[in-house]
């Protein structure tokens, strides 16, 4: 892609690939058709791939993602309509169509957060199925305080993520969190200094490309399912999902490595 791209896209040998919000000019807003486009290009595209076994999400200058472009909501084309009807059209066939393509998405997905990640920045960061930040990193679902709701999904992400007290207060304060009160909710699972944060989710991301990939895949639709449904479904699909993995070369590979005390090679067969 080039530098002008709204994201850019990176596949790395190691299965590893990288998404980067790149509008660092006005902070990676991702209300803007362009760049929901290009995200649901970019996922389409990983999904598609079998050999992206993880990605990054991050954003390129010094924030995350500042959410919606207000700016740009009331022109033509935005979000915001004169006519609430074709408004609420723009979001379902719009913004509201990235969520559903995270939970859909096999492949897991880590949030850097190298900055501040506002509204629906703060519910990106939710849609990805791990969160790191760098030290700077703020977040804020801010809706509220622009006189709007969390019209993106984040009324049903956030309490999933940090539990619905918490939800409740970030949401109806709007008020920012920094990554030290993010790491206490849940809502990151670490903290590093800025400059470190790309080589730590590097470095996280690789501890997950080592595995088995469709055994990965397969966790990572599980854990979603469990997130949302009941214990028997979840049962049911986990008998499923388990005959399928032990039928698996993978599967043989690490039984083999482990008798044998050295390392697997795992295929994704």
């Amino acid at each position: 892609m080039s530098q002008e791209a709204a994201v850019l896209f990176d596949l790395d040998a190691e299965g590893i690939a990288t998404i980067t919000l790149n509008r660092p000019a006005v902070r990676n807003p991702i209300s803007d058709a362009e760049v929901i486009e290009a995200l649901l290009d970019v996922l389409g595209r990983i999904e598609a791939d079998m050999n992206v076994r993880v990605a990054i999400l991050t954003g390129a200058g010094s924030a995350f993602s500042s959410g919606g472009n207000l700016k740009s909501m009331g022109e033509a084309g935005g979000l915001n309509d004169p006519l609430p009807a074709q408004t609420r059209r723009n979001y379902r066939h719009g913004i509201q169509r990235l969520p559903l393509a995270f939970e859909a998405l096999e492949v897991p997905v880590v949030a850097a957060v190298n900055g501040p990640a506002i509204g629906a920045g703060c519910d990106l960061a939710c849609m990805c199925d791990l969160r790191i930040a760098g030290e700077s990193a703020r977040f804020a679902e801010s809706f509220v305080k622009v006189g709007l709701i969390p019209g993106d999904g984040g009324a049903w992400l956030l309490p999933r993520v940090v539990g619905f007290s918490k939800a409740c207060e970030m949401a109806l304060t709007g008020d920012a969190i920094d990554a030290a009160e993010a790491l206490a909710c849940g809502l990151v699972s670490s903290v590093v200094p800025d400059g470190d944060l790309l080589d730590a989710a590097g470095a996280l991301a690789r501890r997950i490309a080592a595995n088995p990939p469709h055994v990965v895949r397969m966790t990572k639709r599980l854990l979603r399912l469990a997130w949302r449904g009941d214990l028997g479904s979840v049962l049911d699909t986990s008998a499923a999902m388990q005959a399928s993995a032990h039928a698996t070369e993978d599967h043989k590979e690490a039984v083999a490595a482990m008798l044998a005390k050295r390392k697997p090679v795992f295929t994704g067969r």
